[in-house]
């Protein structure tokens, strides 16, 4: 079922999906990859959890996919959660959602998103992160990409065009360089996803601290899984918010050699998927 909520004055598109049987039932909101809009990963997964008895909210992102905002294609820290609050919201004034039974699930850079959410919001019962990158600017020199970045910013500041790079490329310039981003987003078909992404967005994603998201999460249950080996969201990343996080909390480890695989690939979100709702059963 396609809906539509307002936050901040932008009108959000997203897929409310509901399982058979009566309700309410639990919910669950979703958060997925860089660039990614709702019927790629996120709504893959908010699909196999709606058959596990799930209310589920898979949605566009301000800036991406049918969502309004702008400019386009340009990543809003605190813009994706304040849209997460209200997609929160959303299923806490529906009928067949259970307001106090709801989990936020973020797969990728959504991993961050729904760990920092979930942590600030008494609302969310339970979070997963599924190959998750726990973004945080510590132990990092940022000088030169700052400097080259805020001439952008500055550029765009003084009147000029709002600057954009290739999302993906199999050579070349990209904001997800190489042939595993390629390979998802070259082969998978969305009318709504384009190849483009603000300049400027390189500098949100470096200086977002999403990783605090874990000191503050418990008592609010945790649940990460992730890939032994992945290039893009580093299995250490996964590794530290499990640390960070108090508990109620699990790690599982998928035997997944890159971060696509869990994108799409079986038997790798069939296992994360299967994960995801024994631990929201038991906390949601």
């Amino acid at each position: 079922m396609r809906v539509e909520f307002e936050v901040d004055g932008i009108t959000l598109v997203g897929d409310l999906r509901i399982p058979d049987g009566e309700g309410p039932h639990p919910a669950l909101v979703f958060t997925g990859p860089f660039t990614g809009v709702r019927d790629q990963v996120a709504g893959l997964y908010a699909e196999r959890l709606t058959a596990k008895g799930y209310v589920t909210l898979a949605f566009d992102h301000r800036n991406w996919g049918e969502s309004g905002g702008l400019p386009r294609g340009h990543e809003d820290p605190q813009g994706k959660l304040n849209d997460l609050r209200a997609a929160v919201s959303l299923l806490r004034g529906r009928p067949e959602a259970d307001p106090e039974r709801i989990g936020a699930v973020g797969i990728c850079l959504g991993g961050g998103y729904a760990l920092r959410f979930a942590a600030f919001d008494p609302r969310v019962k339970a979070f997963a992160g599924i190959a998750g990158a726990y973004n945080h600017p510590y132990g990092r020199h940022y000088e030169t990409i700052l400097a080259d970045l805020t001439q952008v910013l500055e550029r765009q500041d003084q009147g000029g065009a709002v600057e954009y790079l290739p999302a993906v490329s199999e050579e070349g310039e990209a904001a997800m360089p190489g042939d595993e981003p390629y390979a998802y987003y070259g082969s998978t078909a969305s009318p709504t996803w384009r190849n483009e992404v603000t300049r400027a967005s390189i500098r949100e994603l470096v200086t977002m601290d999403n990783m605090m998201g874990a000191d503050f999460l418990s008592p609010t249950p945790g649940l990460i899984v992730h890939g032994v080996i992945d290039k893009f969201c580093s299995p250490e990343g996964a590794e530290e918010a499990y640390k960070r996080m108090g508990r109620p909390k699990k790690l599982v480890w998928l035997d997944a050699r890159r971060h696509i695989d869990l994108y799409d690939a079986e038997p790798y979100v069939t296992q994360a998927v299967e994960a995801t709702a024994e631990f929201l059963g038991a906390h949601v």
